[in-house]
């Protein structure tokens, strides 16, 4: 049974190269783009606005690292169980696995856009915003909310895609949305002269596109579904399932979440302490932050398009073809990590400047905290590809503990401690500590993993009919 399935599905027999390659590609390009069209809001903001106005929208980034949470947990997990019982061969069980994460993306979607309406004013004050930027920030999170539900569901329906085996499709269905975002902007901003409205309200309607995208493909053209009614109706069991292989994505997204609040809080606080002002302060990490996130798009991308690779194989116990696959996604990630280690060291000022025009503490400060907080950046593949690859092959628990090492066991407590002795320095210093400590872990995750599964291939365990 499971040497047919295998036969049947290029998951199981094309070169391993070829479908990194075919499955990551859409994926990094919707990270990109995704990440690139956020960074677009605070460049266009950074210019038009200033920096005040990137600290207003750096603020607001918790509630879509919250949104991201629950849209890789229930897109990660839905897709991850739904690749695991293909290579298995329970096509039932796959079929109300998809059917289950849709109705999710869905209710959660609109639920979080009603919480975020109801209670602004109070979560934007959480999230570090201070009183001179609050308005901006309050202008700009209650358009954004609108769309929620549609990036909910563009995010996770576009893991259910590339689980189909139609990464070319999910891709499109980000781009296309990322694409109309653009040309909004620039009409929004620079004909009707809407600001921050303009910029809010052209993402809603990128992110209504990318959903209808999305959802063309989820009705009527999965590969290997046949839709029937009792594959929307959740069940509890569904709900687990799909819960526990998606909590490592969904700890990550929230301990960035957490990561972010403590950060801003902290460069409130100590900014204001320093000769650089909190606004300085917040609206120098808000950009940075953004460019950092194309970098992550990049490494996490490459482990969400291994994802299905991962699953199918190690569902059908082929685990010789599970080695090759994480080896080869190892050199690419370290790869990439270099090149953005050395263009972060390299050109820090040439980077803040694409934000447009600030004082000369606001330079002195970015290009800064650019080189130190980021200086681990090479190390930075190791985690994502760790935590993501323990997920796609039903180690949940593991897979949650990886993705928890760097921001919540590291990170938080450096930012809450060195600040007290050094200040505002403390704040740059913690970052690239965390980073190093948290590749140490995911590198011995992963050699040991090494050696369990050629332990396997080499006892025969490599394809069990």
């Amino acid at each position: 049974m499971i040497t047919e399935t295998l036969k049947a599905n290029p998951l199981g027999y094309e070169k391993i190269g070829r479908l990194i390659i075919r499955f990551s590609t859409p994926a990094i390009a919707s990270n990109v783009l995704n990440a690139v069209y956020n960074t677009i809001d605070q460049i266009f903001i950074g210019n038009i606005v200033g920096n005040e106005g990137i600290a207003a929208i750096s603020v607001t980034f918790p509630l879509m690292t919250v949104v991201g949470a629950i849209g890789i947990m229930i897109g990660i997990g839905s897709a991850s169980s739904f690749n695991l019982h293909q290579g298995a061969g329970n096509r039932d069980k796959a079929e109300k696995i998809a059917g289950n994460g849709i109705s999710m993306l869905i209710v959660s979607g609109l639920l979080i856009a009603v919480l975020a309406l109801l209670f602004l004013k109070p979560l934007l004050r959480l999230f570090g915003a201070t009183p001179e930027i609050l308005g901006l920030s309050s202008e700009y999170t209650t358009i954004i909310a609108i769309g929620l539900p549609f990036n909910l569901l563009t995010m996770g329906g576009s893991m259910l895609i590339r689980a189909d085996g139609s990464p070319n499709w999910a891709m499109f269905s980000m781009v296309s949305g990322a694409v109309f975002n653009i040309i909004l902007k620039l009409i929004f901003l620079f004909v009707l002269g809407w600001g921050v409205r303009g910029i809010a309200g052209a993402t809603v309607l990128g992110q209504l596109l990318s959903a209808g995208v999305a959802v063309a493909y989820l009705a009527g053209r999965m590969k290997t579904v046949r839709w029937s009614k009792s594959s929307f109706v959740v069940t509890w069991s569904n709900i687990k399932a799909i819960c526990a292989l998606g909590a490592a994505g969904f700890a990550n997204q929230m301990a960035m979440t957490l990561v972010t609040i403590v950060l801003n809080n902290t460069l409130r606080y100590y900014g204001d302490l320093s000769n650089y002002g909190s606004t300085v302060t917040l609206g120098a990490v808000g950009a940075i932050t953004r460019i950092n996130m194309i970098f992550l798009s990049f490494v996490i991308g490459l482990g969400q398009g291994c994802q299905p690779i991962n699953g199918f194989n190690y569902g059908a116990r082929n685990y010789q073809r599970v080695r090759d696959t994480l080896r080869t996604a190892l050199i690419i990630n370290v790869s990439i990590a270099v090149t953005f280690f050395a263009l972060f060291q390299i050109f820090p000022l040439q980077i803040l400047s694409i934000f447009g025009e600030g004082s000369p503490e606001y330079f002195a400060f970015g290009t800064r905290y650019l080189r130190i907080f980021l200086f681990m950046t090479f190390s930075n593949a190791l985690q994502p590809l760790a935590s993501g690859y323990f997920t796609s092959t039903g180690r949940a628990k593991m897979g949650i503990f990886v993705s928890l090492t760097r921001q919540i066991l590291f990170l938080i407590p450096l930012l809450l401690l060195f600040p007290l002795f050094f200040g505002i320095d403390g704040v740059v210093y913690a970052g690239p500590i965390a980073d190093c400590v948290a590749a140490i872990l995911s590198g011995t995750f992963l050699f040991r993993e090494f050696k369990r599964l050629n332990g396997l291939i080499k006892s025969g365990d490599k394809l069990l009919d």
